[in-house]
């Protein structure tokens, strides 16, 4: 066990969780190649599992280190912060390459599309429907996971835990009308590069969604169990920006690709 009398930095234990989401993560990307090329999901699915087990196990040896166990000191709790910020940071430039590509292709439209924007026979989106409710759904979740953070701060359970149930709920309505919006589609990925900027850049922001909402969903379980004081909350803090970051490139598609670009 790690002593942090002398000093307050956590050195963490051993553990095998690195090793098997490793490995889970390995499974998960082959089976989904086996998928496409043999119509075999089983590998896949057996990935999905392995990450699935791996972290439930990880988080719950972090929330045991941080909430029982007083190893997030304020050292501790500065570079969690940190890291945080580079990890959003560094999402910042993987969605930047998807803009780029996509104004790149729609700016200077090439001779095999038409020299056209949107391509011929490419039925969009209209931009006042679906997407314009899923824009004032994820802003609405923005102010509730916002009213969810001051109540924490305030040591107000009974508002924090219903600030954050919305949101979890809001981020799973975004996510069905999604889901609808791609089964209707009149076009796939495979129809020019419109399909496939189009499809790459909100199904990555789809995913994105779907991870920021399990965050949530994890941290209103934790709220639930009374993990979260006024002063020690940083987990929340952290599913609170990763999810604001979500909102901000919802918005960027939003302008550029259904409503600019359409």
């Amino acid at each position: 066990m790690t002593s942090h009398n002398h000093h307050p930095y956590h050195l963490v234990d051993l553990s095998p969780w690195p090793l098997t989401a490793s490995i889970s993560a390995m499974m998960l990307t082959a089976g989904l190649i086996k998928w496409f090329h043999q119509f075999n999901p089983d590998l896949f699915f057996l990935g999905i599992l392995g990450v699935i087990l791996t972290m439930i196990q990880w988080w719950r040896d972090i929330t045991r280190e941080g909430t029982f166990q007083g190893l997030h000191t304020y050292v501790v709790t500065t570079g969690l912060r940190w890291g945080m910020i580079l990890f959003i940071a560094s999402e910042v430039l993987f969605f930047f390459s998807f803009f780029w590509a996509f104004f790149h292709s729609s700016l200077s439209p090439a001779v095999e599309i038409g020299s056209y924007w949107p391509p011929s026979g490419i039925l969009t989106f209209n931009p006042f429907q679906i997407p314009l409710l899923n824009t004032a759904i994820l802003l609405a979740s923005g102010v509730t996971v916002t009213w969810a953070h001051h109540a924490i701060m305030e040591a107000n359970l009974t508002q924090a835990t219903q600030g954050l149930f919305v949101t979890v709920i809001l981020g799973v309505y975004f996510s069905a009308l999604q889901a609808m919006e791609y089964f209707e589609a009149s076009f796939s990925i495979a129809d020019s590069v419109y399909g496939a900027t189009f499809f790459v850049a909100t199904g990555f922001h789809g995913l994105h969604v779907l991870i920021g909402t399990s965050f949530l969903f994890i941290c209103f379980l934790r709220l639930f169990n009374c993990h979260f004081s006024s002063l020690h909350h940083f987990g929340f803090e952290a599913a609170a920006w990763y999810w604001h970051f979500v909102d901000v490139v919802w918005l960027f598609l939003y302008i550029s690709i259904y409503w600019w670009g359409g």
